[in-house]
């Protein structure tokens, strides 16, 4: 048992499994569905939830389902990228994708068949919790869910193909921020003020950065196959110094917000990363390097593993502001 939480832990943290170590059930759906990546979809629900919290209408059921369904929503949408990227021509075993993690059908974790039924699965479960929820809160629950389907779906899937029109990093943010965040305070409380909205922005800027860095580390290949993320059209040294701007423009939002009575006092923890960005943006300032430092599991990935560590790590450091802003509130 102790080997296969091992396992868990390293597909968790690296999207990676050793050679030297025997696949289990757990681990192949874990790579099959990244769920390494999903700590930022749990933190933008856990941020809907708490900014719902303080008030007295909070039902932590239907927020609960509401996580749930955002979790397997994710999986979803990771698989659907997955499929379409390689029906579209654009993953092969040469492509980023398939260097830095198993990719599901190339790495022969699961056939293009099961692919599909798996995705039709996580749909069916979401659809199941939508129903229910749509049912108890009203329709602006579909409209969040929908709005939100109609982006994962369409990031990659063609007509639309958002990420290779420049169009992927914002539909990012929209998704991560206001519709995850303030459709999670809808589902928890039945209402969605426009402070919601507006307290959502610093969180979806993070998740925007993790997307930008990685878009960057796949810059070259990217332009080779005719893909326009925002990096290539904008050209790799000006996206770099806007993730660096985005980066620096969370803490500044945060403070800004606090300022103005929208976010508690507590939420100013968040600065407690500044040494974090510091290093962060030091790394965004400087070249790639030539090869994978020592040990180092997602190569060719870099800039992204930097972007996520600072999302992870300021993005906790919000939500504990939050928990003790419900406990012991102090707004200004």
């Amino acid at each position: 048992m102790a080997a296969t939480w091992q396992n868990w832990s390293e597909v968790l943290r690296t999207q990676n499994l050793s050679s030297d170590k025997t696949m289990d059930g757990v681990s192949r759906w874990l790579l099959i569905t990244r769920a390494s990546v999903f700590p930022m979809t749990i933190t933008s629900a856990v941020v809907g939830g708490l900014l719902a919290a303080p008030g007295p209408d909070a039902n932590w059921l239907f927020f609960a389902l509401a996580l749930l369904g955002l979790t397997v929503a994710h999986a979803a949408n990771n698989m659907i990228n997955d499929y379409f990227d390689l029906s579209g021509g654009v993953d092969s075993d040469e492509y980023v994708r398939a260097q830095y993690a198993p990719h599901p059908i190339l790495s022969g974790l699961i056939s293009k068949n099961g692919l599909i039924a798996a995705i039709v699965v996580a749909n069916l479960i979401d659809l199941g919790i939508l129903l229910y929820l749509t049912d108890v809160r009203g329709w602006p629950v579909a409209a969040f869910a929908l709005a939100g389907l109609f982006i994962s779906v369409f990031y990659v899937a063609p007509p639309l193909k958002l990420k290779h029109r420049g169009l992927g990093e914002p539909g990012v943010f929209v998704v991560w921020g206001p519709l995850m965040i303030g459709g999670t305070y809808f589902v928890t409380t039945g209402s969605a003020p426009p402070w919601v909205f507006v307290a959502s922005v610093p969180y979806a800027i993070l998740v925007t950065c993790v997307l930008m860095g990685k878009h960057v580390d796949k810059f070259d290949a990217d332009s080779s196959k005719g893909i326009h993320t925002l990096p290539v059209i904008m050209g790799r040294e000006r996206a770099l110094f806007l993730t660096q701007e985005l980066m620096v423009a969370f803490f500044v939002l945060v403070l800004l917000l606090v300022l103005v009575g929208t976010l508690g006092v507590w939420t100013l923890l968040v600065f407690l990363a500044t040494p974090r960005l510091l290093k962060t943006l030091k790394v965004f300032s400087q070249p790639k390097p030539a090869a994978a430092p020592p040990g180092y599991p997602i190569w060719p990935l870099w800039f992204v593993a930097w972007a996520f560590g600072l999302t992870r790590f300021a993005g906790g450091l919000f939500i504990l502001g939050l928990i003790m802003d419900a406990v012991l509130p102090i707004h200004l």
